[in-house]
């Protein structure tokens, strides 16, 4: 399954640091950031708990920039 997710994020680096994280969270098989439409495309491995996957994209993606945001 495959959704797309309003995000907030200052600068084209830091959206490809979200990116980079996205990508390394257990169940996510690929994430793209759109820096430009402030968007996120994640594609989840087949069975995973959606809302929890995203909690830790969260998470991750904090690690790397402090300042975003992701809506779902």
């Amino acid at each position: 399954m495959k959704k797309t997710y309003k995000i907030e994020v200052d600068c084209a680096n830091c959206a490809n640091l979200m990116e980079e994280a996205a990508n390394k969270t257990d169940g996510v098989k690929n994430a793209v950031v759109n820096f430009m439409a402030l968007k996120m495309t994640v594609e989840f491995v087949e069975g995973a708990d959606i809302n929890a996957v995203m909690k830790t994209v969260r998470e991750n993606c904090r690690k790397v920039e402090d300042e975003c945001e992701i809506y779902f």
